[in-house]
């Protein structure tokens, strides 16, 4: 299988280099130093796994013509114009694994509805400043056809993941898991961004585990409206979190608190790990998309709309790099 992954921060390595082990044929899209890096040193990761591969590196996107999957892992912000130089590539499928649920949208609108996997990934990681990746959490990965049910194409996607050692799988129900993921890192990247804790300290917190709780039911309200039901699959049963009693929610999150703090006690969100180097935060697409499909549809969201603007304010004074 030739995979195309275009982004190689923290996300697009791990995939990536456990591909690259499996023997599958990886061409990364990435520019600047990290594509020097990649070129000069392969990939390496450490933490979950120990793994340094080499990377085939393409810095112009026009010189790649075909591929069998295209995987986007680039930040929100720049899918936009990441995706408007590789609508060429001839894919049978395109993918993405970015936060938010706005990412089926703008790859259809790229490469037609029929590419388009949906994909949601519980999986993370950072980029340290000598190019070596932490891998820190490799909880799920799914993926699916958006009008659901399975396919030939989503099946053989998930097996090579499994066989590189991915926990993964094709989902006959791909909306669910991603709107279900997508109130988990919404209501996660808002009170990391906020208290600038791990995430095991800020989940284990009540303070801390209240505001996500209060985050992610209000999505939920957003998803019931929209007539997306939820899962309990994954590290939080986010079906039963929006649907039961506030107590019981915040009970769930200082659970997965306690959890995580013994299997991965320095994770940090990704939009945290930004905020502390000085980058822009992927708000827009995120909580911006969640704060706007509220209005849209008459629901109130006002613990999103307040963390929104916060983050929004924040975000525009962090110096353009």
């Amino acid at each position: 299988m030739k995979i195309l992954v275009v982004g190689a921060g923290a996300l697009g390595s791990i995939i990536g280099a456990h591909l690259v082990r499996a023997g599958e044929e990886v061409i990364f899209i990435s520019r600047g130093q990290r594509a020097v890096s990649l070129q000069q040193h392969g990939i390496a990761l450490t933490g979950l796994a120990d793994i340094t591969v080499p990377a085939t590196v393409v810095t112009d996107p026009g010189a790649v013509r075909a591929a069998d999957a295209l995987l986007v892992t680039v930040k929100t912000y720049d899918t936009e114009p990441a995706l408007a130089e590789l609508r060429h590539v001839r894919v049978g499928s395109v993918l993405s694994l970015q936060n938010g649920v706005l990412k089926n949208e703008q790859l259809a609108s790229a490469f037609g509805e029929k590419r388009v996997l949906g994909a949601a990934a519980v999986v993370a990681g950072e980029l340290l400043t000598d190019g070596t990746v932490r891998f820190t959490l490799n909880e799920r990965l799914a993926v699916g056809e958006l009008a659901g049910g399975t396919s030939k194409r989503a099946e053989a996607l998930a097996a090579a993941l499994v066989r590189a050692g991915l926990k993964a799988e094709a989902s006959p129900h791909i909306r669910t898991v991603e709107w279900s993921k997508y109130a988990l890192f919404v209501g996660g990247m808002a009170v990391a961004s906020l208290t600038r804790l791990t995430t095991a300290r800020f989940l284990g917190d009540p303070d801390g585990a209240l505001l996500m709780a209060r985050l992610m039911r209000e999505l939920g309200s957003i998803a019931a409206r929209l007539g997306i039901p939820l899962e309990d699959a994954g590290p939080i049963p986010i079906k039963t979190l929006c649907s039961g009693p506030l107590p019981q929610a915040i009970e769930h999150v200082q659970r997965f608190g306690a959890l995580l703090a013994q299997r991965a006690p320095a994770h940090k969100i990704s939009t945290l790990q930004d905020l502390e180097r000085g980058r822009r935060l992927e708000v827009e697409e995120t909580l911006g998309y969640a704060v706007r499909k509220g209005a849209e549809l008459d629901v109130p969201v006002p613990t999103l709309e307040t963390c929104y603007r916060l983050l929004a304010g924040i975000s525009r004074h962090v110096p353009a790099r």
